[in-house]
């Protein structure tokens, strides 16, 4: 059985709701951000960087959510949340999956330390993620998903990044974006998932 290690206000709610759209068996393990807004020393046990999530399948230790994702998504999934293998959609669906921690979290990530320390989110980040944000509204503009109308790794790749745009504050300027992230939140497995591991982010 898998076990998922999940660090709270984490990308670990990716994880969690792959397994529970798949209705797949497995132990959850919380941990809580300590004051620092920092992992917990025991996190390092499971992995030497000490982040999370990360997940055990047998003798299989595993860290990186796209990573992670697409591995439950073959293994158990037998590939449903994802484009068949050789197709240009399949090349597109992995273009996604790396925008999201490669062209995009960078000035998210910006936004929310903004918003947690009081400050504004500097210039050249700003017009960073409006640029991203006019990107995805293009792409969803007749599309209920990134891929089309069927919910995708990509979708549930990008969800952490966009509860943390909302937290941030920088979310609700795009309305085609934030139409997106609330069909997303009101997906059943999602709300199921938020239940057993708590909010995606803190309290704005």
């Amino acid at each position: 059985m898998i076990t998922v290690h999940c660090l709270q206000y984490s990308r670990g709610s990716r994880i969690v709701w792959l397994l529970e759209e798949l209705g797949q068996t497995y132990e959850l393990k919380n941990y809580d951000r300590t004051e620092a807004y920092r992992a917990p020393p025991e996190l390092k046990a499971k992995h030497p960087l000490g982040k999370a999530p990360v997940i055990e399948d047998g003798d299989l230790v595993l860290a990186e959510s796209a990573a992670i994702l697409r591995y439950i998504d073959g293994r158990y999934g037998e590939n449903r949340h994802s484009p068949e293998p050789g197709t240009h959609a399949h090349a597109h669906h992995d273009e996604w999956l790396d925008f999201v921690e490669g062209s995009m979290a960078r000035s998210v990530i910006a936004a929310f330390w903004a918003k947690r320390n009081g400050g504004e989110i500097e210039p050249k980040m700003r017009d960073e993620f409006a640029a991203i944000m006019a990107y995805l509204g293009d792409t969803l503009e007749n599309r209920r998903f990134l891929m089309g109308e069927k919910l995708m790794l990509a979708d549930i790749q990008i969800s952490y990044l966009l509860a943390m745009s909302e937290y941030a504050g920088v979310l609700q300027p795009h309305p085609k974006v934030t139409a997106y992230w609330e069909r997303l939140r009101a997906i059943p497995t999602l709300q199921k998932t938020i239940e057993k591991t708590g909010p995606i982010m803190p309290r704005a």
